[in-house]
């Protein structure tokens, strides 16, 4: 979490560090990313970067995790649209994550270089323990009646699969370079797959 120093900023301070902050991690992954690049980025001194975050991981996680944020607002927009159907929201919120221009780099780092922490910041997107605030207001709008389960101790586990097969999907697209179509073929193919049941 950054420190309270960096919320005081003036907003155009502040937007000029998370630039120069996603600039460099969008150049290399977190453990290759040189403070010393962000701060030059930034046209700060290095003591300052140390008043607004601990460490370049701090920062990282700040990006990434307001990246999270705004895309569960897209996720719920979506199932809003296609009227908690989980599985058009999510054929549609994978095809947003994997041509996403303007943090494409940044994501691309991310995943390919993907830890248990940052794989936690994308499965807050639309998965979360049952008793958060998140996951209550996901469950409020998923259409349940499609779904083969008893209760929402069930639907987190439906959620973490099919989150689990997404990220597989969008780490195979960076790592392989996939095209578009392909890679949303690959992703459709193993979410019907999930949508009409592996078990005869």
């Amino acid at each position: 979490m950054p420190k309270l120093t960096f919320f005081n900023l003036p907003e155009i301070k502040k937007q000029t560090l998370i630039h120069a902050a996603k600039q460099e991690f969008s150049r290399v992954p977190l453990f290759d990313a040189s403070i010393a690049n962000i701060v030059k980025a930034a046209g700060i001194p290095r003591g300052s970067f140390y008043q607004y975050f601990e460490d370049k991981e701090d920062a990282f996680f700040y990006l990434l995790n307001e990246h999270s944020k705004s895309k569960k607002q897209q996720f719920i927009f979506f199932l809003n649209k296609y009227d908690g159907d989980i599985f058009n929201t999510m054929a549609e919120f994978y095809q947003l994550m994997i041509k996403d221009a303007e943090d494409l780099n940044f994501l691309k780092n991310a995943f390919l270089n993907m830890t248990h922490k940052i794989e936690r910041s994308f499965e807050k997107m639309v998965s979360d323990n049952e008793s958060s605030g998140n996951f209550k207001e996901i469950s409020s709008i998923i259409d349940k009646e499609q779904l083969n389960i008893t209760n929402d101790g069930e639907l987190v586990h439906v959620l973490q699969i099919i989150m689990a097969v997404t990220l597989r999907n969008i780490v195979d697209n960076f790592a392989k370079d996939l095209p578009y179509e392909v890679a949303v073929k690959n992703y459709m193919i193993e979410i019907n797959l999930l949508k009409k049941g592996l078990s005869k």
